[in-house]
């Protein structure tokens, strides 16, 4: 097969979706790989000086075209997984581990990075390449390129065994999710569930040959059930089914054993141990710490409990408050995990006088999406225009990003969930910023959702109907892509994203999100389904009054959640004596016993399918969503004090250029606490979190 035949060697502009097959896969992996080593071969042989030019620059060539191939068959197999991708994924995915694990190992590569460190040319580089050459370094250092040989070899063994053990265990939570279905005959057992939701249940049940309603354990399917279903019964069933998927305890019996995440999850954290033990350190969680902001594992699990100390006194109020109105109002004296998003929906409406329902009829998927675009293109200067490339699915669209006529970034926007499609939102990228030959390459992203894709009723398509949250979520997916597009940094290792503190780069995604609740943005983006009447302005003040409702709950548990992450890497080992016959549920349930208010029930096995940390590269870092919140609500809180001074417009705009010159177009050149300190004038403080959580002293 020639580089003509196969789309997945064609780097000559947009990935080619529509012709890429599975056959393709491993040909390309394959030439590239072999490319890439002979590359590496002719790096390691000694040179007379070392320079930016003659080592680094053909080795990010070389690297770049491997990282964009595979990023390719990653992102198909994470959006259109189907058996033959996912067998061919699998079959090169070890190869690929092996070559990155190589590389981070090459004593030669190594040496010359130091050689290049220790050059007269290095104080001549930008701070852009002198970051990136001092990352490399420390990265060869964390890939084990100082150990010795047998160690070498164990540290390559287990990196190769963790990807394999990742990506099945993502695999077990999407074969899971896409194989329950629940098929409900009696239109009675749907009383409370909204009429969007009903159709789109039947039109399911209609695709799959059925008469009656169906529902899977894709999120828009079956949250409403959850929230709105005024069959109790019904909520817990699908409540269990969601708890304990991919575990022991799943609902499909014949195939427990298939799809338990278990053994998985002790398997990875084993390897996890191991590594951090040849590397030298005492757990994974300092591993896991050594490029983020945070110093040490003490530091965050002291900011966790401190947080979780701050927020307790309110969720305790948020639960006595939820479970006296279930008792009065509901006749529920018994609150149970099922009843909790029910009841709480429930009590925001006695509360607050709205729904999340009635609030949804008012955003619209294409108002939301043009609200989006005018705030972007109001605050950072740019222009966003539909665009054309191929596509995965026929939902896909395509945009691109102007500045002054000139081609910025572009974007892929996938919004709404399916079959074969990994559940949750995320943004990746699909090629990155740099310049190199005098060329400039723009960078290209993925934003992925999975909101409720639209309804045909009486044979016409109507529009999909956004929750709020899914509108917060959009906006925090964008604000990824932004720090990845927006940036202006030209060498690869430090564009956008990349080179970002873990920790740090939830900032701009978060920071995003604050914007959904100002009336001013709002306005540009609602319109009633029905009536195209903008959102009222009554409406939005209960939505403002109830911004915070049982914020207490939220915020324990997050904490909680990092606070799990954090005790199983940092003094947790399933392979140590000192840990013999301590199970993941033992330190799952030690932390609840401390920090919980609400604590699922013994079945509850959320972290079967928590691929945040054993899928999705936040182990012993889930924290960063709350330390990063730190930094979005400090940011934010400039936006409000410039709405405040004279001339309001103006200084947001100010404001928001100054956002966008230093901590989006940065990226990672620089360590993200002097980008912040640069945008803010100081280090960050927690007031503003506190306060926007309505949980200020």
């Amino acid at each position: 097969m020639t580089t003509t035949d196969n789309p997945l060697l064609d780097f000559t502009g947009l990935p080619r979706f529509d012709a890429i097959r599975p056959e393709h896969v491993t040909p390309a992996i394959d030439e590239l790989l072999a490319k890439n080593r002979a590359v590496v071969a002719q790096l390691e042989a000694p040179v007379d000086q070392v320079t930016w030019r003659n080592f680094v620059t053909p080795l990010e060539n070389a690297t770049e075209l491997l990282g964009r191939a595979w990023g390719i068959v990653s992102h198909l197999n994470n959006v259109a997984d189907t058996p033959e991708l996912r067998a061919v994924y699998n079959e090169n995915l070890p190869k690929v581990t092996e070559f990155w694990t190589e590389l981070a190992q090459n004593e030669a590569l190594f040496a010359k990075y130091k050689a290049l460190r220790a050059s007269s040319e290095f104080a001549t580089l930008s701070p852009a390449k002198q970051r990136i050459a001092e990352n490399a370094i420390r990265d060869f250092r964390m890939g084990g390129a100082e150990l010795p040989p047998a160690q070498k070899e164990r540290f390559a063994a287990i990196q190769e065994e963790h990807a394999a053990v990742s990506t099945r265990f993502s695999e077990n939570v999407l074969d899971a999710t896409n194989d329950w279905k629940l098929l409900v005959e009696s239109e009675a057992e749907l009383a409370g569930l909204p009429d969007d939701v009903q159709a789109a249940a039947k039109a399911a049940a209609e695709r799959d040959g059925k008469q009656g309603w169906l529902f899977t354990l894709h999120f828009p399917s079956y949250y409403p059930i959850l929230q709105f279903a005024d069959n109790r019964a019904l909520r817990e069933k699908v409540y269990r089914a969601n708890a304990t998927k991919a575990s022991e305890l799943g609902d499909v019996f014949s195939e427990r054993d298939k799809w338990d995440n278990g053994a998985n999850i002790v398997t990875l954290l084993k390897l996890r141990a191991e590594e951090a033990q040849l590397l030298g350190y005492k757990n994974f969680a300092e591993v896991s710490l050594v490029p983020k902001m945070a110093q040490s594992p003490e530091q965050v699990i002291g900011f966790l409990e401190d947080l979780a100390k701050r927020a307790r006194p309110y969720a305790e109020k948020d639960l006595e408050e939820l479970k006296s109105f279930a008792a009065e109002h509901l006749g529920l004296t018994d609150l149970q995990a099922w009843d909790l998003p029910y009841a709480s929906e429930k009590l925001q409406q006695h509360r607050y006088a709205f729904s999340a329902q009635e609030v949804k009829q008012y955003f619209p998927e294409h108002k939301v999406v043009d609200g989006l675009f005018k705030l972007v293109q109001d605050l950072f200067g740019v222009r966003i225009v539909a665009d054309e490339a191929p596509v995965w699915h026929k939902d896909v669209r395509f945009f691109r990003i102007e500045r002054d006529g000139a081609l910025v970034g572009q974007f892929y926007l996938d919004l709404y969930a399916r079959a074969g499609k990994n559940s949750g939102a995320w943004m990746d990228d699909a090629r990155s910023r740099r310049v190199e030959g005098g060329q400039l390459q723009t960078p290209v992203a993925y934003l992925t959702c999975n909101f409720t894709e639209p309804a045909v009723i009486d044979g016409k398509v109507q529009p999909s109907l956004f929750t709020h949250d899914e509108v917060i979520t959009l906006f925090h997916e964008f604000g990824h892509g932004l720090h990845h597009m927006l940036t202006t940094v030209e060498e690869l290792g430090v564009s956008g994203i990349a080179g970002v503190e873990w920790d740090a780069v939830e900032l701009p995604s978060q920071f995003m999100e604050n914007f959904c609740w100002e009336w001013d943005v709002l306005s540009h983006m609602t319109a009633h389904v029905q009536t195209g009447e903008p959102l009222p302005r009554a409406l939005y003040d209960k939505m403002l009054a109830a911004k915070n409702f049982q914020s207490g709950l939220q915020t324990l548990r997050q904490v909680e959640f990092a606070l799990l992450d954090m005790h199983l890497h940092y003094d947790y080992d399933p392979g140590s004596e000192q840990n013999a016959g301590k199970s993941v549920q033992d330190v799952i349930d030690d932390v609840r016993r401390k920090f919980a208010v609400i604590v699922p029930p013994s079945f509850n096995r959320f972290q079967n399918s928590f691929g945040h940390i054993f899928a999705g590269g936040y182990a012993a870092g889930y924290y960063s969503y709350k330390w990063a919140e730190v930094l979005s609500a400090d940011a934010y809180a400039a936006f409000e004090e410039a709405a405040e001074l004279e001339l309001p417009d103006q200084k947001v705009v100010e404001t928001g250029r100054k956002f966008l010159q230093e901590i989006l177009s940065v990226g990672g050149s620089r360590p993200a606490l002097e980008s912040f300190t640069a945008f803010r004038g100081r280090e960050p403080q927690i007031d503003a979190l506190l306060r926007h959580s309505g949980m200020a002293a």
